[in-house]
This record gives structure tokens, C-alpha cells and sequence, in this order.
């Protein structure tokens, strides 16, 4: 599919409100308008409780309808089965292309799933705590924390300290080997979508950067990338440096 198609894609916005942050909205919608067009946005939860009072002033400023859903036994979050069973209704009628589900509750895994199934796009939006099995069961998968800046936390913090995220060395020539093939060069966007199908979790801010070509320019002894500037806005290619 092409970049202005994919563009156009409808998406549905469901958010579980007792799993996000309102603070969060503004990112997280433009997460979805890097990919397609939100259509659909809807946010779930017991109004008539005070839980609800910091999201009210974010409905009218971003056109989203909000879904009453009782909570009938206490302690128990009833607003899952509400957003799935709208899901399944919306995806019923081919009303969108894709769905972004804003929770940290592994309860939507199956619904993800599902989705998928149906060759739609998904985009989860949750905390870093959210389970794999939600995480890998989505197309692409933001943390909230990514959404609320990036911080110095590779190899060359500011601070001086130790990196408090895993190396992202071995995902990354994992991808490349496996976009390659027998290919020197490849587009260094055909590596970022080849990694997010590795990992939807995988992202540049998670290791304090913005973009991938940041996060690779960390590594000149790992990868050598170049930039065709013949073109507009230039291409960045990326191959594995050779062995000394």
C-alpha cells in the first residue's frame, strides 16, 4: 500500500479510561495521524464516578464520545467488555482500516488478535508494565512513556550514568540481515517497518532518541549509513559495516 493511501486509512480511537492518561491525548492522536485519519473516537468508562472528572475537559476539544459503562460489581474494571463489544461492531460494518486500542490490560489481547486476523492495522497505546501478549499482538505498540519525551538513556548519556535500557544492537542487525538478504544497501525505512514486525513494541524514543537514523548514527562501528541527496527530501540507506 501506498504512502498516500495508507494516509487515508480510517482509524477507530478506542480508549479505555481507566487504563490512560488524558495529559497523553494530544500524542497519542498524533500517533494515529502519522498512519491514517481517526474517524472514530471513543473513550469508555463510568462517568458518574469522580475517576473520570480529569478527561472531561478533553472531550469537546478533541470530538471524542464518551461511553457510559456501570461499574456492577466493585473493583472490577467494566469497561473492557463495552470497548470489545463496540470493537467487533465496528469492525463488522468495515467502518475503518484500523483500530488504535489505548489500554495497559492484557484483557484486549484477543481483541488485537482478532482484528488482525481480519487484515487490519493495529495500534496499541499502554505503559511499559503492559504484557507482551498485548504488546506482540498488535501491529505497533507505543509506550505512554515514549509519548511524554525523550531522555538522554543510550550509550552516550549526558548524566554520565549507565544505560537503563537493554542494547538494541542485536534487534537491529537482526532486522537488517533479515531485510537484506543478499541486498549490501537497503532503505533505512524499509529496516524500521521490517522492525517493527519483529518487535511492535520497537521504538528510537525508548532509547532516547527521536528518529532510527539517530539511534543508528550511535553505532558507526556496527553500521554505515549514506544519504542519497539526489532526492527530495534526501534517502537513507544502511548496510552492516564491513568485518576488520
Amino acid at each position: 500500500m501506498g504512502e498516500q493511501s495508507e494516509q487515508q486509512q480510517r482509524f477507530a480511537v478506542l480508549i479505555d479510561g481507566d487504563n490512560a492518561q488524558p495529559s497523553l491525548l494530544n500524542q497519542i492522536l498524533a500517533e494515529v495521524s502519522r498512519v491514517g485519519l481517526a474517524t472514530i473516537k471513543r473513550i469508555y468508562g463510568d462517568w458518574t464516578t469522580t475517576n473520570m472528572t480529569s478527561w472531561k475537559n478533553e472531550l469537546h476539544k478533541h470530538a471524542i464520545q464518551p461511553i457510559q459503562q456501570f461499574r456492577y460489581t466493585v473493583g472490577k474494571n467494566a469497561t473492557d467488555s463495552a470497548m470489545i463489544i463496540d470493537a467487533m461492531d465496528i469492525l463488522h460494518n468495515r467502518l475503518v482500516e484500523g483500530f488504535c486500542i489505548v489500554s495497559s490490560d492484557s484483557d484486549y489481547t484477543r481483541l488485537a488478535t482478532r482484528i488482525r486476523e481480519q487484515g487490519l492495522y493495529v495500534i496499541g497505546v499502554g505503559q511499559k508494565s503492559t504484557p507482551e501478549a498485548f504488546t506482540n499482538a498488535c501491529n505497533q505498540f507505543v509506550y505512554c512513556e515514549n509519548l511524554v519525551g525523550t531522555k538522554a538513556k543510550g550509550k552516550k548519556a549526558r548524566n554520565g550514568e549507565e544505560p537503563d535500557v537493554a542494547d538494541p544492537r542485536p534487534l537491529l542487525v537482526q532486522g537488517l540481515e533479515m531485510a537484506a538478504k543478499e541486498e549490501e544497501w537497503i532503505l533505512l525505512s524499509t529496516l524500521g517497518h521490517v522492525l517493527r514486525k519483529l518487535s511492535p513494541a520497537f521504538d528510537p524514543r525508548s532509547f532516547g532518541y527521536k528518529k532510527l537514523q539517530s539511534l543508528i548514527k550511535d553505532y558507526p562501528e556496527t553500521f554505515v549509513l549514506k544519504l542519497d541527496d539526489s532526492k527530495t527530501p534526501p534517502v537513507a540507506y544502511i548496510s552492516l559495516k564491513a568485518s576488520q
